[in-house]
């Protein structure tokens, strides 16, 4: 699978709806799992004082990170293929 980098604009979002927004995109990436389309949220990166957020998703293609992402109405500026390059 192909990791994901999914871009998001959150100036002023509360830490409780962040929190919210992260557990959305697991819960609905574990329920396309299960209907076999293959997506799984793999971590963010907040930067509170901009309100720039970046998620990573593995997927089998782009079309699948954004179908999780409306379906779980998280919102977002692009999504591009990425190298997690984490050691």
């Amino acid at each position: 699978m192909t990791v994901y980098m999914v871009e998001r604009e959150l100036k002023g979002i509360a830490m409780e709806d962040l929190a919210a927004a992260q557990k959305a995109a697991i819960e609905t990436g574990k329920k396309m799992t299960a209907d076999g389309r293959n997506v799984r949220y793999i971590r963010s990166t907040f930067a509170p004082d901009d309100g720039r957020c970046m998620c990573l998703f593995e997927a089998d293609s782009d079309a699948a990170v954004k179908k999780l992402n409306d379906d779980a109405g998280i919102p977002y500026v692009k999504v591009v293929r990425a190298m997690d390059l984490t050691p």
